[in-house]
């Protein structure tokens, strides 16, 4: 069974690398149901990533960012360039799928090869959002997109991650963003790269542009030396759409050539690795956990108050047995066979013999 599916997705990364867009939409379907083949697949793709250009697009929700992105779309495609679309709608309460919302707005580009939309749903849960975001955008960089749009479903945590995984982060806001401002200032407001007041054909829209305009002032630059650009846009007009882009090509340039800009890529490629390693070996715990009575013991013994989590996890990192199968993923032996069920070994002792005449 596992070399059927080992087979079945590899067949999938074969296609998808040859351009077969059915075998993309699989690959971020295993991605987005956290499948355990996931890991796998990362590590066969990430040869071939690393070209595509990343830009999240987030702010409060009803700023018109499916709009500006329909419209960066249509720019990026007039150069001849591919793009691919995550957008994180919200879930629905009954699948916990996307609504889908997003990929309605942006559907003139729907017939067009070169062009890529994917909806995720939000399904409630900011902790583990953004690394299926991540590794929806490694896919689309194996297939060869020259550029991903990153579209986040509203104000919230996992608005912040966008900072973490896009390589330029574009704040959208409207004119009735203007009471919010200060309390947004501590979070959404210090991770963007551009600011964009949209809908500025609304009242107040000069006002959010003053007062967003006095605070990045006030910041002076990012510490990286960028100077944050704050601009007005009616993207149902296409209006300062123009600029926007040029805008964003100018930060990717800055970015090229910035050294506290790589810098922080390091950074983030460490705390990344990192959140992999534990992950994984959190995985294999958990698993070790329902089946290992070694483990189980340990964790019985907690439950009972004979020793405290603490001493629980100093005596499975000093049991060298259960991390050498930990480490290397082996099967562990278990009550009635090991823990991948094949069956007990063939010396084991017969049950039966041990019961009482």
């Amino acid at each position: 069974m596992k070399e059927r599916e080992a087979a079945s997705y590899t067949e999938l990364i074969d296609r998808m690398l040859n351009g077969d867009r059915r075998a993309l939409s699989r690959l971020i379907t295993y991605v987005e149901n956290d499948e355990p083949c996931v890991p796998d697949i990362m590590e066969k793709i990430y040869p071939r990533t690393g070209t595509c250009y990343s830009i999240g697009i987030t702010g409060p929700p009803g700023a018109g960012k499916s709009t500006l992105a329909d419209k960066l779309i249509a720019m990026v495609r007039a150069e001849g360039r591919t793009v691919g679309v995550v957008a994180v709608d919200p879930s629905s309460p009954f699948s916990g799928g996307a609504v889908l919302g997003d990929r309605i707005r942006m559907q003139r580009h729907a017939l067009d090869e070169a062009v890529f939309i994917r909806s995720l749903g939000s399904r409630g849960s900011h902790g583990g959002l953004s690394r299926a975001t991540r590794e929806v955008l490694r896919l689309y960089d194996a297939f060869s997109m020259d550029v991903v749009l990153l579209e986040t479903v509203g104000v919230g945590q996992t608005e912040l991650h966008i900072a973490d995984i896009a390589d330029t982060v574009v704040v959208v806001l409207v004119p009735e963003s203007g009471d919010t401002i200060q309390t947004m200032k501590a979070g959404l407001m210090e991770i963007a790269d551009i600011f964009v007041i949209n809908k500025a054909d609304r009242d107040g829209a000069e006002r959010v542009y003053s007062d967003v305009k006095a605070m990045v002032e006030s910041m002076q630059t990012h510490s990286t030396g960028w100077t944050i650009p704050v601009l007005l846009t009616k993207a149902h007009e296409n209006s300062g759409v123009e600029e926007l882009y040029r805008a964003i090509m100018s930060h990717k340039q800055f970015c090229s050539s910035s050294t506290e800009i790589k810098e922080r890529k390091r950074a983030l490629r460490r705390a990344e690795t990192l959140e992999i390693i534990v992950d994984t070996i959190r995985r294999r715990l958990e698993t070790l956990a329902t089946k290992d009575l070694t483990i189980r013991s340990y964790l019985e013994e907690t439950l009972s108050g004979n020793k405290s989590p603490y001493e629980a996890a100093r005596s499975v990192l000093a049991d060298k047995e259960v991390m050498q199968h930990l480490c290397d993923g082996s099967p562990m032996r278990a009550l009635g066979g090991t823990v991948d069920g094949v069956g007990p070994p063939d010396n084991a002792e017969n049950p039966d013999d041990n019961r009482s005449p």
